[in-house]
């Protein structure tokens, strides 16, 4: 996208906006709370937005994920109704979309009314994709009839570019400490199995796979899975030795 350089002031802001939505991300909040960081760092990071929201397409239907003003939903649900408007558009072509009021009361009447109503009458899309299970659109709306300008647009790009990138690298690392986490409690639901069994088999003399029927013969009779009567059954061993 080329054009006039985006002032340094406006630079100033989006980098603010950003350093922000990244300390939220490092505290590791629900969901919910990044998408509304990400809506209130838009409104910060853009002049003229004064409402935003994000559009979630999941399995081809749009919903709002997120906002920072119930007008902006209301407004959101008009589109989704319709099957048209400036979020859907970015969000099917990939393309930022950016109209004023008259612009857009001809190519979506029934929504630019709407919007009208509520005092909206600028508006700028662009399109949110981090993965499979958030694609849609970042959308902003304002309050006067100025359409936004091209710097916007550009400065809307680089904020969605960066938000992606950063939504994703977060996921991915949640999801690395998620899966490191299932695999400690996995390791340490195998060694407790195995220090049963080896009490077992030095107790009863018996072998190993013997040891291992016993147990999850207790685990089938109490309804407790095998990790539990394991440790339950070390444990109890443990105090009667230390007693």
């Amino acid at each position: 996208m080329t054009g006039e350089p985006i002032p340094s002031e406006h630079l100033d802001e989006l980098t603010a906006a950003m350093a922000d939505l990244t300390s939220s991300l490092e505290s590791s909040p629900a969901e919910a709370e990044i998408l509304d960081a990400v809506c209130a760092e838009a409104v910060r990071a853009v002049p003229g937005a004064d409402m935003a929201s994000i559009t979630a397409i999941r399995d081809g239907e749009p919903a709002t994920a997120a906002s920072t003003d119930d007008r902006a939903v209301e407004i959101d649900r008009v589109q989704y109704a319709a099957g048209e408007g400036p979020c859907l558009r970015a969000a099917a072509t990939g393309e930022i979309v950016r109209v004023p009021l008259a612009t857009a009361g001809q190519l979506w009447p029934e929504f630019t009314e709407h919007a009208r109503r509520l005092g909206v009458g600028s508006y700028l899309a662009a399109p949110l994709r981090v993965d499979d299970r958030l694609a849609g659109a970042l959308n902003l709306f304002g309050y006067g009839d100025h359409g936004f300008q091209e710097t916007d647009s550009r400065l809307l790009a680089l904020y969605t570019t960066i938000v992606s990138f950063g939504l994703r690298t977060t996921r991915r690392y949640h999801q690395a400490r998620q899966r490191a986490a299932e695999l400690e409690k996995a390791m340490s639901s195998r060694a407790v199995i195995e220090q049963a069994k080896g009490i077992l088999m030095a107790v009863h003399r018996v072998s190993a796979d013997e040891a291992m029927k016993r147990l999850i013969a207790q685990s089938q009779h109490t309804n407790v899975k095998l990790r539990d009567v394991a440790t339950r059954f070390v444990e109890e061993l443990s105090s009667g030795n230390e007693s």
